[in-house]
């Protein structure tokens, strides 16, 4: 009874006054918000807020819906589509892009397009440090930010300010916990859109209280593993906000230059003379607000954020203030929260000048206090969060690369040499050395490759392995190597290490580094023990199960370095090695890559049997990864790739040889119409080859192996799937086999072929689109009318048994209604019955006996060709018949003028027949004058002419003289 309803109430229609047009002025999907109003000595009662001043005002925008996190009105969809996909990071970046075009450029960044480009590290930190941890955010400012009312006084905007300031010191504040990484982010996104609105909105104090919240997040180590993700988030947020100051600060210079007397914007490049005295009192309240924060790390990261104001107040304060800070930094006990203090000071402190006497400050003081990072009370926390050492010692990795690489850049190498001494001798330097090995020259690590060696193997860190270690100085040594004599003892003196270490994930690593050094700068004997070694130790317990990746990398790293790519074919341990990849798709990544490097980097043909059989091995493993769900772009690949191969092998006047191989890689890769085409073009080739050296004189030997290259294509050629395919390399190889005077192969070849045109599909698929056979049919007839010329007879078929055989299928085949292919291939068929009857065809094949020297001339032989000539001008008859509609004239037309020309060129004009159907043919061509190029016609009429004057017999040139006389008549009319 409900569903009845239902459906009536459905059906009815709702009256047109029911719906009510409302004018709304602002965003239907805008976030809801909730106004509280405190007033002053109201407290903090759960998870509400202090507010100790006087006046009312407005708290924090509650989200009430879940597009609350829509900050400008906009709801998400709407803000993607802006964004056009952009992470979070990114956006903040170009919203600040968009900040500053009308305040002036973006600072570039400290060393843009160098090796010490921050922006470029700072995608490398996101992807490595993640967590699936829930993380938590205390700040004022998780929903947008307050709403502010607009002061209309000064006094009233100083009070409000004040009034703020209490506000935070009384500790407004409120956390949002549970957050994954992603919603962390979106977050921290929140507060950079507050930050920039509330300076926008001249709210200065706001910025400053979310810098100063966003700095004290960085004091929280409570999720180790994503802290230096947070770190980056935290200070793309500070450097916005030191560079939002710093413009506020240079906007108010009221420079004014010599001479002139109305103030002009400030130069890129100014002096603390050029500065108005109450720009600089500006900006030395800056700095005393913030030195007014009680909490260390949140005073450090704002002040080193605006540091670069300091050039308005004196020429050498920066440099004052970086050594200041520097020995502040000594306060934070934390050893991973002070190391990246740091990072921040010397990222920021390389802007404002190139003194690096700060910088190397704070590498001495990382030194005193690095024995901190193994203590006990590290130890503990690592526990209670669960992550071991390795985990913990990786997150000091880019502080440890930006401080040092710091140092060393654009710096003599005695500095660098001064680095490697001190971290030496530190007891657990492992994480100093692996930063080291990362961030200095390769040539320097290349000219003291020895030092480095037998550092590191006397490393003993927990939790970085001289595998890691021996792993970065491998990728060092590949960008530069070492001079030539020290080559093989670095080699010697780093295996002598790395042989040593028992881990297999430890140890293949460490090869997949080493084996790039060792293809590249030795020869095949020293890759030959690396492999040998690499597959004794993989193949112990089937550990390369789980190292195929590693395993793969070393094989294409050899490949592809290796001088003498067929010696390393030849290798004893190189198969072996290829069969250790027991899974199937990484076997045929592995093969595929040999393959191609093979093709890229050898161009001579080989016949080393050796290389042959390494090479169709891997060209079998290709073959058998075809099945039926391979793509078509997969197999014609692998195709291309094996076919390469074959042409490539080469065994010189050895034909016999050549042919075995050809017929074991037929064998060998049975799955790829590609393959099979290329070798019946090979065999074909050779048995070309053959004639050329006999000068077509084939002895019995001869003769016997062009035979049997004969039947290798055609017993390979049925094995195609493409009749298309299929027809080619028929015709192909039977105009090959006569040219070798194999005349029953070549019958077999062309009768199989025209066999194949009833099989052949109407349409086949090109780059994605249909296509019709048609014009390739025609083609293709064509091409073999011509080709029979020279064939002769078998004394088993009878008299033109092939062009009967041809003429046939072409009457079978389902042509168009209205086709013009019939007409075009029986016109052909005349050229060539004409060519037939001649006493002397225009070519031949050396040595073999054509129908000319066959018949003779033979009475019996032309009234053959005289009666398939009949049938044929018939059938053309039917199909010029069949084009009387209006939409055909023009192809009946042309068709009836070829005809018209072959009959006066071929026929006997004598009878009456004869020159009736010509006249006729003329007269239809004429009829549709309108719709035939004039060319056509006066090609008739020389056609005509030139046949009068080619004959001597004076009946027959009266015959052309009255069919002349009627074309011109017809012509005049």
């Amino acid at each position: 009874m409900a569903t009845e309803w239902l459906c009536v109430a459905a059906e009815t229609p709702i009256p047109k006054e029911h719906f009510q047009w409302v004018e709304t002025l602002e965003h239907p999907l805008k976030q809801m918000t909730v106004t509280m109003i405190d007033s002053k000595g109201t407290r903090k009662v759960g998870g509400g807020s202090i507010a100790s001043n006087a006046s009312s005002r407005t708290s924090s925008t509650l989200s009430l819906d879940p597009l609350s996190l829509a900050l400008d009105g906009t709801d998400p969809l709407s803000q993607f589509a802006k964004q056009e996909a952009m992470d979070p990071l990114s956006q903040m970046v170009a919203e600040y892009e968009t900040s500053f075009k009308k305040t002036g450029k973006k600072e570039k960044d400290v060393l843009d397009g160098d090796a010490l480009n921050w922006s470029s590290k700072r995608a490398g930190i996101f992807n490595k440090f993640t967590t699936s941890e829930k993380l938590s955010i205390t700040t004022s400012f998780l929903t947008g930010g307050e709403i502010i009312k607009t002061q209309t006084t000064v006094s009233d905007k100083v009070k409000y300010r004040l009034e703020q300031l209490d506000d935070f010191e009384d500790g407004s504040m409120h956390q949002v916990m549970d957050l994954n990484q992603q919603e962390y982010i979106m977050q921290i996104e929140q507060l950079n859109h507050e930050l920039v609105r509330s300076w926008n909105g001249d709210q200065r104090v706001n910025s400053l209280k979310i810098a100063i919240q966003c700095s004290k997040m960085l004091a929280d180590t409570s999720v180790l593993q994503f802290y230096p993700s947070q770190f980056v988030l935290i200070t793309d947020i500070l450097d916005i906000f030191g560079k939002l100051v710093y413009e506020r600060l240079r906007s108010k210079a009221d420079y004014i230059e010599p001479g002139k007397k109305v103030p002009t914007t400030l130069p890129e490049k100014f002096t603390p003379e050029m500065i108005s005295e109450s720009a600089k009192e500006t900006c030395q309240n800056w700095f005393y607000k913030i030195s007014s924060i009680r909490e260390l790390i949140p005073r450090l990261y704002v002040e080193i954020a605006i540091l670069k104001c300091y050039n308005f107040l004196n020429q050498n304060e920066c440099n004052n203030a970086l050594l200041r800070l520097t020995r502040m930094i000594r306060g934070i006990g934390d050893p991973l929260v002070a190391i990246y203090v740091r990072c921040y000071l010397i990222r920021v402190g390389m802007t404002v000048t190139n003194d690096k006497k700060y910088i190397k400050e704070n590498f001495n003081d990382i030194l005193t206090v690095y024995h901190t990072i193994f203590n006990g009370s590290i130890r503990s926390e690592m526990n209670r969060q669960r992550i071991d050492m390795v985990t913990y010692l990786s997150l000091f990795g880019p502080a440890f690369d930006w401080i040092i690489q710091a140092i060393v850049y654009r710096s003599p190498d005695s500095n660098s040499a001064e680095i490697l001494q001190l971290c030496k001798d530190k007891k657990n330097n492992g994480p100093l050395l692996m930063s080291i090995l990362t961030t200095f020259r390769p040539d320097f690590i290349a000219n003291h490759a020895l030092d480095f060696v037998r550092i590191l193997s006397n490393c003993n860190t927990e939790g970085i392995t001289k595998g890691q270690l021996f792993r970065a100085l491998g990728g060092s040594l590949n960008m530069s190597p070492p001079q030539y004599e020290q080559k093989l003892p670095v080699l010697n003196a780093a295996f002598a290490t790395i042989n040593t270490l028992t881990n297999p994930t430890e140890y293949i690593s460490c090869i997949e580094m080493w084996a790039q050094y060792t293809a590249e700068h030795f020869t095949v004997s020293e890759v030959n023990k690396l492999l040998e070694e690499v597959t004794q130790r993989m193949s112990q317990n089937k550990v390369y199960e789980n190292h195929y990746s590693q395993l793969q990398a070393i094989v294409d790293k050899v490949v592809r370095h290796t001088k003498d790519f067929e010696a390393l074919l030849t290798l004893d341990s190189f198969l072996p090695l290829l069969d250790l990849f027991q899974k199937e798709s990484v076997k045929l990544e592995v093969c595929k890559n040999i393959i191609t490097t093979y093709r890229t980097n050898i161009e001579s043909p080989t016949s080393d049997p050796v290389v042959t059989n390494a090479l169709m091995y891997i060209c079998k493993v290709l073959n058998d990864s075809v099945n039926a769900l391979t793509v078509e772009d997969e197999r014609r690949q692998i195709g291309c790739l094996i076919s390469n191969f074959i042409k490539k092998v080469d065994y010189g006047r050895d034909f016999e040889q050549q042919l075995a191989f050809y017929v074991e890689a037929r064998a060998a890769f049975p799955n790829l119409d590609t393959v099979f085409s290329t070798l019946v073009h090979c065999v074909n080739k050779l048995a070309v080859e053959t004639r050329k050296i006999v000068n077509g004189h084939h002895t019995r030997k001869t003769a016997a192996f062009v035979k049997a290259c004969a039947a290798y294509c055609f017993i390979t050629i049925p094995s195609i799937v493409s009749v298309v395919t299929q027809m080619d390399l028929y015709l192909l190889s039977g105009q090959v086999a006569l040219i070798n005077l194999c005349l029953g192969q070549a019958d077999a070849c062309f009768e199989t072929a025209l066999n194949l045109v009833s099989e052949l599909p109407r349409t086949v698929e090109i780059e994605g689109k249909l296509k019709s056979t048609e014009s390739y049919l025609i083609s293709y007839l064509c091409n073999m009318l011509s080709t029979l010329i020279v064939v002769p007879d078998s004394p088993e078929q009878g008299v033109l048994y092939l062009v009967r055989l041809l003429l046939d299928v072409l009457k079978k085949y389902p042509f168009d209604l209205h086709s013009t292919g019939p007409t075009i291939v029986y016109l052909h068929a005349l050229d060539m019955l004409y060519t037939q009857s001649m006493d002397t065809f225009p070519f031949h094949i050396p040595h073999v006996v054509s129908n000319d020297e066959l018949y003779g001339s033979d009475p019996k032989f032309i009234a053959e060709v005289n009666s398939m000539c009949s049938s044929i001008v018939d059938q053309i008859l039917i199909q010029l018949k069949s084009f009387g509609d209006a939409n055909h004239l023009k192809s009946q037309t042309v068709l009836a003028l070829e005809l018209f020309t072959r009959i006066v060129r071929y026929a006997d004009l004598n009878k009456d027949k004869t020159l009736s159907l010509a006249s006729n043919l003329w007269n239809l061509a004429i009829k549709n004058e309108s719709s035939i190029d004039p060319k056509l016609t006066m090609k008739a009429l020389k056609c005509v002419e030139s046949r009068k004057h080619g004959t001597s017999r004076i009946q027959y040139v009266q015959r052309l003289d009255e069919l002349l006389t009627r074309m011109k008549s017809k012509l005049v009319k």
